[in-house]
């Protein structure tokens, strides 16, 4: 009997334990949090290492640090009404997704991957904490994008016709001036040189760089005139091509006088710079003349 009542004892005292260890949050917050940090470590090693190192995705850690502060700013603004997201919708979000998730990850489409990974989070942030966050952080989430490759084959689409216009526009200004120079597409001859513009010549792999950076001066800066954010955003796409343009002549005057050589060493990677500093210039620039329309806007709109 003294030993029934022992084991009895004992029993009544673990089971509140034991639904302590069920029911508390915090523990459970770990263990969430070390469920995401297994799904998300490894396609974001995997980021990292195949893009980040590249030219075209240089700009990924600044977008994913800076990114990281937006959101914290944001969302620390004011109390947020937190509630749960429809277990209905995110089933019919996140199935969906973690089956691509899973097929991208075998095939090795870092791409498509990547963007289901992000594009499940949302949905288990959506599951946690309802909406309100997602609408108070909507442009460090889009903005956060860039931290990922763009699918390969999209990118050509869009940079081939570019690197034509940036190819005859070069060729057009160096001609204006007198200079031995003729085009054929991406292909520029310019005294005895013959030079291909490719996307890293012209300087398209960093299109997304130079849009993730106008984005986020531009947003850091008129977060709270969201018309006059929009319209300064539709001239990041033109001042990059035009940093592009700057670039892809620096590197033909360097070649026709300084020889091939110069142009793929050191004077490459100044060309490289200048374009970027070009490009920020000219978003200050624009912004600081825009400055009438932005204040007409901010008229129009109180009064409506």
């Amino acid at each position: 009997m003294g030993d029934g009542q022992a084991m009895t004892t004992d029993t009544v005292l673990t089971a509140p334990a034991r639904s302590s260890m069920v029911n508390d949050p915090r523990r459970w917050s770990v263990v969430l949090m070390l469920g995401l940090i297994a799904f998300v470590l490894p396609t974001m090693v995997d980021v990292a290492r195949e893009n980040w190192s590249t030219e075209q995705g240089a700009h990924g850690p600044i977008v994913l640090i800076t990114g990281i502060w937006l959101m914290w700013t944001e969302l620390r603004r004011a109390p947020l009404v937190l509630q749960t997201g429809s277990a209905a919708i995110t089933a019919l979000l996140l199935a969906p997704l973690l089956v691509i998730f899973t097929i991208a990850r075998i095939a090795g489409l870092i791409e498509i991957e990547a963007f289901t990974m992000y594009a499940s989070l949302i949905t288990i942030a959506y599951s946690l904490w309802g909406t309100a966050p997602l609408r108070r952080a909507w442009f460090p989430l889009f903005y956060m994008l860039f931290i990922f490759p763009p699918p390969n084959t999209l990118f050509d689409m869009i940079t081939q016709p570019l690197k034509i216009a940036v190819s005859e526009t070069a060729v057009w200004i160096l001609g204006e001036f007198g200079y031995p120079i003729a085009g054929s597409g991406v292909t520029i001859q310019i005294g005895q040189y013959q030079m291909l513009v490719a996307a890293a010549c012209s300087g398209l792999n960093s299109l997304l760089s130079l849009t993730a950076l106008g984005l986020f001066y531009t947003y850091l800066r008129h977060r709270s005139e969201f018309a006059y954010m929009v319209l300064l955003v539709c001239f990041i796409l033109p001042i990059a091509i035009l940093a592009n343009v700057v670039r892809v002549l620096l590197l033909l005057l360097i070649t026709y006088h300084f020889g091939e050589a110069a142009g793929q060493g050191f004077f490459h990677q100044l060309a490289g710079l200048t374009m970027f500093t070009v490009a920020l210039l000219s978003i200050f620039l624009l912004d600081t003349l825009a400055a009438p329309v932005r204040v007409w806007l901010s008229a129009r709109l109180r009064r409506a």
